[in-house]
């Protein structure tokens, strides 16, 4: 079993600047087959930008994707991990802060993120249930 979070973590994480468009990062999840991209202000992370945030606080709001910029929308107050930090500290911190998905942060960068997916995928006595969290989206 994995012990640290650089164990688990996806490496080298899809990022934009936060003047990209909605479009943009909607079309980099989509080629990428990824549901978030952490979004940059010249090379500091300022954001994380998921698939839900892009429909509920834009399109449902009647934000137009071409025009509104992910530093509009993105979470700004992002939790995060280290590489070195334990899964038992990815875990409970997202508890704490109710969220899905920590970039990981090393030297102020961004070097990976770790999903509650993946965390299934490790922690998971239910073979099955990993499973599901590896499979790719069916579209």
């Amino acid at each position: 079993m994995a012990q640290n979070v650089r164990d688990i973590m996806t490496a080298d994480p899809v990022t934009l600047s936060r003047s990209a468009s909605l479009r943009e990062a909607a079309q980099r999840m989509r080629d990428d087959d990824i549901g978030d991209v952490i979004v940059m202000d010249d090379r500091d992370l300022c954001g994380v930008i998921t698939d839900r945030d892009i429909v509920v606080r834009a399109v449902a709001e009647g934000a137009d994707p071409q025009f509104t910029k992910v530093g509009e929308i993105c979470t700004s107050d992002v939790a995060t991990v280290g590489p070195d930090d334990t899964v038992e500290q990815a875990v409970q911190l997202m508890r704490e802060r109710a969220v899905r998905r920590l970039p990981v942060v090393e030297g102020g960068r961004p070097v990976g993120i770790v999903s509650l997916g993946d965390l299934a995928i490790e922690l998971d006595s239910d073979p099955g249930l990993a499973e599901i969290s590896a499979a790719r989206s069916n579209n």
